[in-house]
């Protein structure tokens, strides 16, 4: 059972940064992308950033100039870069695999919590 594992969450002002981290506990294969999503209190899921195993990206218009993804797709791990940190900002975000020819589908990680105070 493959398990996503996040870490680099936190608490920082307004202006600050934080680089979320994400890894496999096991080898995953035949991944299409890999995307960070976040979740607001009260608001729907937000897909954030995604990664291609050829190195494409796409962010969020509220994150583009902002924040960055990266990862190694054989390595397993994706990294998500977040500078110039708004409250707005403020979610419990999610690192996921999408593997669309496998039983799950989609691997996501626990979450991890990001505030950013004013």
């Amino acid at each position: 059972q493959v398990q996503l594992v996040e870490s680099g969450g936190g608490l920082v002002q307004a202006g600050g940064s934080l680089r979320l981290s994400c890894a496999a506990s096991g080898s995953i294969t035949n991944v299409d992308a890999m995307n960070w999503y976040r979740q607001a209190p009260g608001k729907e899921r937000e897909l954030v950033a995604t990664i291609t195993p050829g190195g494409d990206t796409k962010y969020a218009d509220s994150v583009k100039g902002r924040f960055t993804i990266s990862g190694d797709n054989a390595k397993g791990t994706v990294y998500l870069q977040m500078n110039s940190l708004k409250p707005g900002d403020t979610a419990v975000y999610y690192c996921t695999f999408y593997v669309p020819r496998s039983r799950a589908g989609r691997y996501w990680g626990q979450g991890t919590q990001v505030t950013v105070s004013p």
